[in-house]
């Protein structure tokens, strides 16, 4: 089978302005850069896609300029026009959804389906974004002094760059890029160089938006590479804020880096989330939320559920659905709607998923599921495995970390509910938690201040599947950011108070007098 072909992959790739060589900086335009080449191979038949150059250090000076220039014009322009340019952009993804989503299918290996969310993820930001340039609200704050006005007010930072990861390669770039537009900032967006194409289709597509407009190209840039580009933007004073998503090792050194010089920073790094199952919920519920959460995006989100924490008086019968649950599993090609799981983003990842079988192997658990790449016809790019099951403690090492990959642990709780929390919050990470469960009791502690400690706790849903108008982000080590919706507009946004003296005196703070 020609994927590319039967697909529609290559117009597709057209229709977006994708070319086979793009150049990798600035507004993503198709003549050829000066770095190396970084080629793009499809997960999914293993054949190329395309081609970006790195940016170059002197290819970065000028996107930063270009961005300071912009930002000097964009400060200034009305919130509500500026939610005006955010939303013709988001009405462009409407008309390209189809495209933009098989090319994130196809170049990172999500369902057809999945890809299709993201983009809908990225319209939905947009809508958001729309209504929030005409909320940018501050407060006004009485003074203690007569004849005072005390008013706190938001201001654009300035030069925003955005690190984003190959799992979600298009959503989480507009998570922050539309908040950070409507609030009068500009980004620079430097993509996974496991996914790099897709950057370059939204860049075309909101250079368009731009053109339009007549607005400064500058207002969205993108660079390419690997981590040394990102250093460059870590350690560069004209960046205020990085916000960066990735692995927890990534976010130390991101979030060092850019501390060291006092810049600001949102981190959502990765996730070791897991779904309590006590003894009154609803075990249909329950397996919907756990296989989905477990093997979609075969395991690449940070939010997929990697441990489900079951009550030993239901232990036996919720191990037999779920394992009954993966056996009607089809795993292939994620552009074909009929399959359920596609492939790991590339053979590391594969070697990480074997080593973490082995681990727990090594540890004491028992497979109940078994895993393995996937061979033969249909699966010639090695990057399919089989969504694997273990039975396993809490404490094992490997349970201890996360592993990119459909890989679901399951363990053991006594007592109450309690007991599972303890084993939910045992570990190094925070970012996504649910309970199953029809006790009243049991759901309100779950989400009370000695429940979940995740930046995400969810009652009767699974780990995964945020939706944009809520804040998105955890705790512990997974950072402590906070992307989409609610308040995480201010993280944009520089805070100002105010002080207004509208009489003949000046009066000091306290009481204070100072008499000349």
């Amino acid at each position: 089978m020609d994927i590319q072909k039967d697909f529609g992959i290559k117009e597709a790739l057209e229709r977006l302005g994708v070319k086979a060589q793009n150049n990798g900086t600035s507004t993503g335009s198709n003549s050829e850069g000066n770095g190396a080449l970084i080629e793009s191979y499809s997960p999914v038949d293993g054949e190329l896609i395309g081609a970006v150059t790195t940016t170059t250090p002197e290819e970065y000076e000028r996107v930063i300029e270009t961005a300071q220039a912009a930002f000097k014009t964009w400060r200034d322009v009305p919130a509500p026009v500026r939610g005006e340019m955010v939303r013709q952009f988001g009405n462009l993804l409407r008309e390209r959804k189809e495209d933009l989503g098989k090319l994130v299918s196809y170049e990172m290996g999500k369902s057809y389906q999945e890809g299709l969310g993201e983009v809908q993820e990225m319209i939905d930001i947009c809508d958001f974004a729309v209504g929030l340039s005409r909320q940018l609200h501050g407060l006004t704050i009485k003074s203690e002094r007569p004849g005072h006005h005390m008013q706190e007010q938001w201001h654009p930072l300035g030069v925003v760059g955005i690190i984003s990861a190959f799992n979600f390669p298009v959503a989480v770039w507009s998570w922050n890029t539309a908040l950070a537009w409507a609030c009068g900032d500009v980004c620079v967006w430097k993509a996974s160089e496991k996914t790099p194409l897709t950057s370059i289709a939204c860049q075309n597509l909101i250079a368009q938006v731009l053109k339009d407009n007549n607005l400064p190209e500058g207002i969205s840039c993108i660079v390419n590479g690997d981590y040394k580009v990102g250093e460059m933007m870590t350690k560069d004073e004209r960046v205020p804020l990085v916000s960066a998503t990735g692995s927890i090792r990534m976010g130390k050194i991101v979030g060092q880096a850019v501390a060291a010089r006092l810049g600001k920073s949102i981190l959502e790094l990765g996730g070791n989330n897991a779904i309590i199952v006590t003894p009154d919920a609803d075990l249909k519920m329950t397996v919907i939320g756990a296989v989905f959460g477990a093997v979609g995006t075969a395991g690449q989100r940070c939010t997929s559920t990697r441990r489900l924490i079951i009550h030993e008086d239901i232990y036996d019968e919720v191990k037999k659905v779920v394992a009954d649950a993966y056996t009607q599993l089809r795993i292939g090609n994620p552009l074909d709607e009929k399959n359920h799981v596609g492939p790991v983003i590339d053979k590391d990842s594969v070697q990480n998923y074997l080593n973490a079988i082995k681990k727990a192997e090594s540890e004491g658990g028992k497979i109940l599921v078994e895993g393995g790449v996937l061979e033969g016809a249909g699966y010639e790019s090695g990057c399919y495995v089989k969504p694997c099951i273990i039975e396993a403690e809490n404490e094992f090492e490997i349970v201890q970390e996360e592993t990119f990959a459909p890989i679901l642990y399951l363990i053991k709780y006594s007592g109450d509910v309690h007991n599972a929390l303890a084993k939910q919050n045992g570990v190094k990470q925070g970012l996504s938690s649910a309970i199953m469960t029809n006790n009243m009791r049991e759901a309100h502690l779950f989400l009370s201040a000695i429940g979940s400690d995740c930046g995400i706790a969810n009652v009767n849903i699974g780990t995964s599947g945020a939706e944009i108008g809520g804040a998105f982000g955890g705790e512990k080590e997974t950072g402590g950011g906070r992307e989409s919706g609610s308040d995480a507009w201010k993280a944009y946004m520089r805070r100002q108070t105010n002080t207004i003296n509208y009489t003949t005196d000046i009066p000091l703070a306290q009481g204070i007098k100072f008499d000349i």
